[in-house]
């Protein structure tokens, strides 16, 4: 990949989605930290930077600066909010407080033409952006001129042309800027010059290449969940090294309704890659008996799964590497310098821990991609789509999803009630339309009348949201029709339900699971 980006982070909350724009438009980038070793930045020869935004302020003396090596290159250079604050400054221009702050939507004035917006917008022009500052650029370097204005900034888009730095107060890669990933794709192509040749298939050769020099001779185990990213990883690394991968499957008994055969069915059936497929769910269910704390089940479940999935790993004669479906969005936080929340959030429950216990290095050939790119290359693979669309499903499964104890009983009932919903909802078309939907079973029991006699069974709630990455969430908008369809199924078809309520609360302030 000739045609590389670097995306220089500041801590903007928004730096991911720079990326998957830049991405988007066939070129391939990376993200990382404004401060990390210059060397780094060199060594990854990019033909382009851009400066994100973030949170602190040009004024202050302690704030983030960019590297000399940025402007050092000599190769383009997008500034982004305070990315383009920070050029400002250090290029001998002035930065100030503002007494006109934009948040939201706000229109610049294109007051002339410049190689950031050839062909996409014109000299005289109002144009939708979306912006997020305090401070303002008052001054600007020697050598740029001023290209657009807002109400609150007279400096909105700035460039200099000699140099290809160019700079905007408003953020390109957010939705709310309607021109902005066109803006972005004019950066990259028409002032950088790449080529947009990066894809699926390309990157594909290269995993598979990359897998087989650093794995060799080298045994492989994988931790098969039946999920997308592990699903995908497998494949991927089945295809380059074939039988010296084994992937292992631990039932823990807390999987949705005929899932654990689904997933048999498909790698050691179809995929003919050597599976272990390991029926844990009595010892699990043995170890969650009477805990209600969700903290608790969840290092259960943890402990558990590393019990086994170590004995199983043993009983191969061990393993040199162990492969994980480690995803872009998790490597970015976990390197960002402000230092991001992945290491407590992503004490994924299946990998957590056994890296260190088993003396294995790892395999993370999915690392590079965001999460649609995993699924593009799962077709790229040739997996099903009913397997590259499926809801994210949690590690501990439905143990996060049964507030309060967890019986076999309990279980039973919920996969009963949650196949229902998902039925219904493919029935509706509206399946690839929500990123998540799911039955909870509550701690809770009502009075129903079912026939001639009184019912005292469980509360089921419904969740259904849609999200771009699940960081944020808004509950999808049933109609009234099919909530009241979906909940008589569940009544009449699972026998310990009696009531059904519909979860309308957005992310944040909830969660999108119930713990």
């Amino acid at each position: 990949m000739t045609d590389r980006i670097l995306i220089l982070d500041f801590g903007s909350q928004v730096t991911q989605l720079i990326a998957r724009r830049v991405r988007e438009s066939g070129v391939y980038c990376e993200v990382i930290p404004f401060n990390a070793d210059p060397a780094r930045v060199r060594d990854f020869d990019p033909r382009g930077i851009i400066l994100s935004g973030g949170p602190a302020s040009v004024t202050a003396s302690d704030t983030p600066r960019a590297p000399d090596v940025a402007f050092d290159l000599g190769v383009p250079v997008l500034g982004i909010c305070y990315g383009m604050q920070t050029i400002c400054a250090q290029l001998g221009g002035q930065v100030d407080p503002s007494d006109h702050q934009e948040f939201g939507r706000a229109y610049v004035d294109v007051t002339d033409d410049c190689g950031l917006f050839e062909g996409l917008w014109s000299s005289g022009e109002r144009h939708q952006v979306w912006m997020s500052h305090g401070d303002r650029v008052v001054n600007l370097p020697e050598g740029f001129r001023i290209v657009g204005t807002s109400d609150g900034a007279p400096y909105a888009m700035v460039a200099n042309d000699e140099r290809k730095i160019y700079g905007v107060q408003f953020h390109p890669e957010v939705m709310h800027t309607p021109d902005g990933a066109k803006l972005l794709s004019n950066f990259t192509h028409k002032v950088v010059g790449c080529g947009g040749d990066w894809t699926m298939a390309a990157f594909r050769q290269q995993a598979i290449e990359q897998i087989r020099a650093q794995v060799g001779s080298g045994r492989v185990v994988c931790g098969l969940s039946g999920g997308v990213d592990s699903s995908v990883a497998a494949v991927l690394i089945h295809e380059a090294i074939g039988d010296q991968l084994t992937c292992i499957f631990v039932d823990h008994g807390l999987l949705r309704q005929d899932e654990a055969t689904q997933v048999v069915d498909l790698f050691r059936d179809h995929y003919n890659i050597p599976l272990i497929h390991r029926d844990a769910s009595d010892l699990f269910l043995g170890k969650l008996e009477g805990v209600s704390d969700p903290e608790t089940k969840r290092k259960i479940i943890g402990g558990t799964f590393i019990d086994v999935f170590d004995e199983e790993a043993k009983s191969l004669g061990g393993a040199d590497f162990l492969a994980q479906g480690t995803l872009y969005p998790d490597v970015i936080e976990s390197v960002s310098f402000t230092g991001g929340p992945s290491v407590t959030i992503k004490s994924h429950h299946n990998v957590g821990g056994l890296p260190e216990r088993m003396k294995m290095k790892l395999v993370e050939p999915l690392r590079e991609l965001f999460k649609d790119e995993v699924r593009e290359l799962g077709r790229e693979l040739g997996l099903p789509e009913s397997l590259i669309g499926r809801h994210p499903f949690p590690g501990p499964g439905l143990a996060i999803r049964i507030p309060g104890d967890i019986t076999r009983e309990k279980c039973e009932i919920l996969r009963k009630a949650d196949a229902v919903y998902l039925d219904e909802i493919r029935k509706a078309g509206l399946y690839d339309a929500i990123w998540q939907a799911f039955a909870v079973l509550l701690p809770v029991k009502t009075v129903g009348v079912m026939g001639d006699g009184r019912s005292y069974d469980y509360v089921c709630a419904l969740r259904a949201v849609t999200s771009t990455d699940g960081m944020t969430a808004d509950s999808y908008p049933f109609d009234h029709e099919f909530l009241s369809g979906a909940a008589t199924r569940i009544i009449n078809e699972v026998r310990g339900i009696n009531r059904v309520v519909y979860d309308v609360t957005s992310k944040p302030p909830g969660t999108i699971e119930w713990e």
